[in-house]
C-alpha cells in the first residue's frame, strides 16, 4: 500500500544545498520532506570538497618536512604511507558526517526517506512506496563526473573524484586528464605524496582565472615535479591496471604517455537520471535544469540549485541558493540571484582565490579599468615564513569602484573574503584603503593594494605645493 505523505516542503538531494534548505525550511516550522538516495551529505561531504582539502593538508604537511633549510633546520624527511593518508581522510569525512545524518535532521523535525526519488505529476513526487505531495519542491540532485568521449577511455580503470578518494596505493605515475581546479589539486597532492604525476590539458589550465596569477600555480607545480601539458588533444586511452597509454595526437606528431594510474577530471553533468522531470513539466538539458533568477523550473511549484542547474559548481554557491528558496518558497519573497560577488578558490598550494570581474573580461568589453597590485615580496609576514611568491590584483573602474580581484598565495582563499564584501555591497576602494590592519599579517596586501590606488595623487606636486603653503601659516 502506497503511504502518502502532505508536506510544505519536499527537497529531493541530500547534499549541500538541499541539506541547507531542509534544515532552514524544519527549524522554520514548515513541514518538510528529505529525499536522498546515497549518501547523506552528498558530493561535498563525501567525494569532494572535505576529502580534497584533507588530501591537500596531508600532502602539505608531507612536503614541508623537505623544506626546513630555508628556516635554518634539516629537513625531515620519511616515507608516506598512503594507507594511513587514507584513514586521515576517512577520519575527516566520519568527523563532519554526524552535522549530515539522518538522525541530526530528523532530530530538527526533517522526514527523512532513503530512496530513489521520482515524478509522478506536476505536484506528487514517489519514493519506494511513499508518495509525497507538497505545496513546493526543491531539487538538489548535484551532479556526476563527466567522462568525454575519448576512444578506449571506457576499457581502462579510470579514477573520478567520486574514487580517488578510495585509494589506499600511492600511484608510482598519475596522469590526469583535465587541468581545472580539481585536477590541478590532485596533482600538486599526489606529487607531494610521491607519485609521479602528468596533466593533460586540451586548453588551458585553470583557464577560468586571471593567467598571470595562474602562473604563479603553474611555476610552483612544475618546480615540485609536475608535468603539465597544454593545448593537447587526447586520441586514445589504452592498457589494463597498472600500465595505462594516453596517446596525444595523430600521426606523426603522436605522443604517447605512459602511466600506472588515470584520473579524468574534465568536468560534470547534472544528475537528473530517473527523475521524471518531464512528467512535472520541468525543462532541462545537457546544461542542467532550467530556472528563473528565482530558481524556480518551468514547473512554478518547483526550484532546483546547486550543481544540477551547471553554472557555478560550488558547495557555497549551493548554500546561497538554499536561501534564495527559502526567501520565496516559505516566505514569497521575490528573491534573486545574483552571482556579482560569488567568490571561487583553487586550494593549490599557493591558493588561488577570485571574485568579480577578470582583467580580460573587462577590457573584452572595452572598459576604461584601474589594475592595482601589490606582491607579497613585499610583506614582512611573507618575508618571515619565506612565503613571497604571490600576489594580490585588484581591478577598479575610473571610480574607484572595486569590479574583481584575484590573489594568488598562500591562505589566498581567507584574503579573498573582505574583497567578496566589497564587492557584493558595492564598496569603492577608499573603505579597504582606511582601514586599520594588524602587522604582520598576510592581509596587509589587500590594504596596501587598495592605497596604492591614491599614492600618485598623495604624493602629488600638487599636495606638496599645499604642503608648502599651509605651512607658511604656522
Amino acid at each position: 500500500m502506497v503511504q502518502v505523505i502532505k508536506a510544505d516542503l519536499c527537497v529531493i538531494g541530500g547534499g549541500s544545498g538541499g541539506l541547507s534548505v531542509a534544515a532552514g525550511a524544519a527549524q522554520m516550522g514548515a513541514r518538510t520532506v528529505l529525499i536522498e538516495r546515497g549518501e547523506m551529505g552528498g558530493d561535498c561531504l563525501n567525494t569532494g570538497c572535505v576529502p580534497s582539502k584533507a588530501l591537500l593538508a596531508a600532502a602539505k604537511h608531507a612536503w614541508r618536512r623537505g623544506q626546513g633549510a630555508a628556516f635554518g633546520l634539516d629537513d625531515c624527511s620519511s616515507e608516506v604511507d598512503f594507507a594511513r593518508v587514507n584513514a586521515h581522510v576517512r577520519g575527516v569525512i566520519d568527523a563532519i558526517a554526524p552535522n549530515d545524518s539522518v538522525a541530526r535532521f530528523e532530530g530538527l523535525g526533517v522526514t527523512v526517506i532513503k530512496d530513489h526519488a521520482r515524478f509522478k505529476d506536476a505536484r506528487t513526487v514517489i519514493a519506494g512506496r511513499k508518495e509525497i505531495r507538497a505545496r513546493r519542491f526543491v531539487i538538489a540532485t548535484g551532479s556526476h563526473p563527466a567522462l568525454p568521449p575519448i576512444p578506449g577511455l571506457d576499457t581502462v580503470p579510470v579514477f573520478t573524484n567520486e574514487t580517488i578518494f578510495s585509494n589506499t596505493v600511492c600511484p608510482q605515475h598519475l596522469i590526469v586528464i583535465g587541468g581545472g581546479p580539481v585536477g590541478m589539486e590532485m596533482a600538486q597532492a599526489h606529487r607531494r605524496l610521491g607519485a609521479k604525476v602528468t596533466v593533460i590539458e586540451a586548453a588551458k589550465v585553470l583557464s577560468k582565472d586571471d593567467p598571470e596569477l595562474v602562473a604563479f600555480v603553474t611555476d610552483r607545480l612544475a618546480q615540485e615535479g609536475v608535468e603539465i601539458i597544454e593545448g593537447a588533444n587526447v586520441t586514445r586511452v589504452e592498457g589494463e591496471a597498472g600500465h595505462i597509454a594516453v596517446t596525444i595526437g595523430e600521426g606523426g606528431d603522436a605522443r604517447v604517455v605512459s602511466g600506472t594510474h588515470l584520473l579524468v577530471a574534465t568536468g560534470r553533468r547534472p544528475a537528473v537520471e530517473g527523475l521524471d522531470l518531464d512528467k512535472a513539466g520541468i525543462e532541462w538539458d545537457r546544461h542542467g535544469i532550467k530556472v528563473d533568477t528565482r530558481l524556480r523550473t518551468t514547473n512554478g511549484r518547483v526550484f532546483a540549485i546547486g550543481d544540477v542547474i551547471g553554472g557555478l559548481q560550488f558547495t557555497h554557491v549551493a548554500n546561497y541558493h538554499a536561501g534564495i528558496v527559502i526567501r520565496n518558497a516559505l516566505f514569497r519573497l521575490p528573491a534573486r540571484v545574483d552571482y556579482g560577488g560569488i567568490p571561487w578558490v583553487t586550494y593549490t598550494d599557493p591558493e588561488l582565490a577570485h571574485v568579480g570581474e577578470t582583467e580580460a573580461e573587462l577590457r573584452a568589453r572595452n572598459m576604461k579599468i584601474n589594475v592595482l597590485r601589490w606582491h607579497l615580496a613585499e610583506n614582512d609576514r611573507a618575508q618571515a615564513e619565506h612565503e613571497t611568491e604571490g600576489e594580490i590584483k585588484v581591478i577598479t573602474d575610473m571610480h574607484s569602484r572595486i569590479l574583481g580581484c584575484t590573489i594568488v598565495g598562500p591562505h589566498a582563499g581567507e584574503l579573498i573574503l573582505p574583497w567578496v564584501l566589497a564587492r557584493s555591497q558595492g564598496l569603492k576602494l577608499g573603505a579597504m584603503a582606511s582601514l586599520v590592519v594588524p602587522y604582520p599579517t598576510f592581509s596587509e596586501i589587500s590594504r596596501r593594494a587598495a592605497a596604492s590606488y591614491y599614492t600618485p595623487t598623495l604624493f602629488s606636486g600638487r599636495t606638496r605645493a599645499i604642503v608648502r603653503f599651509l605651512g607658511l601659516f604656522g
